[in-house]
């Protein structure tokens, strides 16, 4: 058994999860910020037998998708609040983080 967590980004949510429920795979969904950002995510939580690792990575990865935005980016000085026009910076963000992990017990109670 592996278990499957991956965070995706909350825009991508409804297609990620339409995607996950119609291939007929079961999940929990956590509601999660991101730390750069701090922008809303999904993290999901998918146990499913090795040989179908692949096949869910590559479902969310096809209803996940990476955008760019400008992000204000303050300079580290020690100058008064308002003294600098912060500078927009074009960032990528979405699309999914997946981690893959070995499950050695799975029990339900």
């Amino acid at each position: 058994m592996k278990l499957i967590v991956a965070v995706v980004q909350d825009k991508d949510r409804r297609k990620v999860t339409d995607a996950l429920l119609e291939a007929g795979y079961k999940f929990t969904n956590i509601a999660s910020t991101g730390g750069f950002l701090r922008e809303g995510n999904v993290t999901y939580l998918i146990g499913v037998p090795p040989d179908q690792v692949d096949a869910v990575i590559e479902l969310i990865a096809t209803n996940s998708k990476t955008r760019e935005q400008f992000v204000n980016v303050f300079p580290p000085t020690i100058e008064p609040i308002g003294a600098c026009m912060p500078s927009p910076v074009k960032v990528t963000v979405g699309g999914a983080i997946v981690f893959v992990l070995d499950v050695e017990k799975f029990k339900a109670v």
